[in-house]
């Protein structure tokens, strides 16, 4: 009887385990994190999870290649942008940059107009618009709609507002750009800018200046068409076939710079980016990584500041530092502050460089004096109190002035070319004298210290050998104050000693 029920207890137990797995499918299931939302209507609110390391998802596009969320940056501070999902590469950020903590406290909103708030301090970022929805395009455009014009006219929604017209660092494949349009790079010292008829970039080094110091101008070919004067203003546009396009009227670009994959099919999305060196940088994504596709600026010492403050650009080598002295092993010449709002070298002590050699980068579109001597350049710049240095040509006689903290030279082999620099005190210390004069406030602090214990023992020493001396001598605690010289101890001493 009891093999028979064997069987019976094992189809029970399986049963039950069957049972007990069915049970937990559903509940895992309904556990599982839901999909992301593909519009935000009316309503709509979202605070910043505390679990989340790096970004939150609130919106994507119908495939699910972009995605609408809270971007964690530094660990504490928050950003609401736009990525790309499979690489998680910003491609949008609100406001071009961070705009408060990561913190419960902050709350995004939707109620006809995106808004990024906090409890503490309001408002940080709106859209400003009275939409209907919110909804993310298959080519990361992030756009609020109004719905009730489709309602009335049958077509498409009306677009409020789209995230193409306020640019960050990122342009986009059919990205209009415009004059009115700026992109930023992320350390928020490079820009590009549409110019009359050119593509400009600016480096803003200090904030006497706006939009900052022009370093880099690309000009129309003009092979198809060309820049009529009172046309119109010109655009660029992120072509799928793989070049950027200028263009004033028409259909007919002014101009064409071609990536390496020019007019190659299926080579995937494409992006262009104003990188933290300056540099527009072009990329197109191979369904695993971005690749690079072109460069505006094809030489690294073409850069404004490639080496850094104070740093030498040798072409085809790599990075030294203007004073021949200060070693370029931790990456950069000087440890102090270069850039501070409102400073001149008139109003601080400065010393003077002087390097032979040397000339500023992208000159063909830098001002110039001419001047009869290198005296005269380098006076015209040590009077001046928006003048950091001066570079002159012996041979053309032209003085290029720098009216901003100095960022990286050009090394030429022409002793002709002599370059005169202004030095903030302070500024110019290299890394490595910094940390030796540190060293050796460290060494003269442990020598006092030493010094000062030993000191201490000593004199400890000295009064234990007091004390045991007259302890020796039969005195009981010590030399004692003087009141105790009359007792018959002492007497007893005095008299022995006679």
């Amino acid at each position: 009887m009891e093999d028979t029920n064997i069987p019976t207890e094992l189809t029970q137990f399986y049963a039950f385990l069957f049972f007990l797995t069915f049970l937990t499918h559903p509940i895992a299931a309904t556990s599982a994190a839901p999909s992301t939302a593909h519009e935000l209507l009316n309503g709509f609110t979202a605070t910043p999870d505390s679990s989340v390391t790096s970004f939150q998802p609130l919106l994507s596009d119908s495939v699910g290649n972009y995605s609408l969320g809270f971007l964690r940056v530094n660990q504490t501070q928050l950003a609401l942008a736009v990525i790309h999902v499979p690489s998680k590469e910003p491609l949008w950020i609100a406001g071009n940059g961070l705009l408060t903590q990561w913190s419960s406290k902050t709350r995004l909103s939707f109620n006809g107009s995106l808004v990024i708030s906090n409890a503490r301090t309001g408002v940080l970022w709106s859209s400003h618009t009275a939409g209907g929805r919110v909804r993310l395009s298959d080519t990361s455009n992030l756009l609020i709609e109004l719905m009730a014009a489709a309602d009335q006219n049958g077509g498409g929604p009306s677009i409020l507002w789209q995230s193409f017209d306020f640019p960050y660092n990122t342009l986009m494949e059919g990205q209009n750009f415009t004059s009115a349009m700026t992109l930023v790079s992320s350390n928020g010292i490079y820009s590009m800018r549409l110019g009359p008829d050119f593509i400009g970039f600016y480096a803003k080094f200090d904030a006497s200046s706006d939009p900052g110091h022009l370093y880099f101008q690309h000009n129309p070919m003009e092979v198809k068409a060309r820049v009529m004067e009172g046309e119109g203003s010109i655009r660029a546009i992120l072509s799928p076939d793989g070049f950027i396009g200028m263009y004033q009227n028409g259909t007919a670009p002014v101009d064409v710079q071609p990536f390496s994959s020019f007019q190659q099919p299926g080579t995937g999305s494409r992006r262009v980016r104003l990188e933290p060196d300056g540099n527009l940088i072009g990329y197109y994504w191979t369904r695993s990584t971005w690749l690079v596709d072109f460069k505006q600026v094809s030489d690294p010492c073409d850069l404004p500041s490639a080496c850094g403050p104070y740093g030498l650009c040798q072409r085809g080598k790599g990075c030294s530092c203007l004073d021949s002295q200060t070693s370029y092993t931790s990456g950069r010449c000087v440890t102090g502050e270069t850039t501070i709002a409102g400073d001149d070298p008139c109003r601080k002590k400065y010393k003077v460089l002087k390097r032979i050699g040397v000339e500023v980068p992208n000159k063909e579109i830098m001002a110039y004096k001419i001047m009869s001597s290198l005296e005269k350049c380098e006076s015209a710049c040590e009077v001046n109190c928006t003048c950091w240095g001066a570079v002159y040509s012996n041979t053309s006689g032209f003085c290029y002035t720098i009216d901003y903290p100095i960022q990286t030279l050009v090394e030429v082999l022409d002793d002709t070319k002599v370059g005169y620099f202004k030095i903030r005190e302070g500024a110019g210390k290299s890394g490595t004298s910094t940390r030796l004069w540190v060293g050796l406030g460290i060494l003269c602090g442990l020598v006092l210290l030493i010094l000062g214990i030993g000191g201490v023992v000593l004199y400890k020493r000295e009064r234990r050998g007091v004390k045991g001396y007259v302890e020796e001598e039969g005195v009981n605690g010590g030399v004692g104050p003087y009141k105790n010289l009359g007792s018959a101890s002492f007497k007893s001493i005095e008299l022995s000693g006679r």
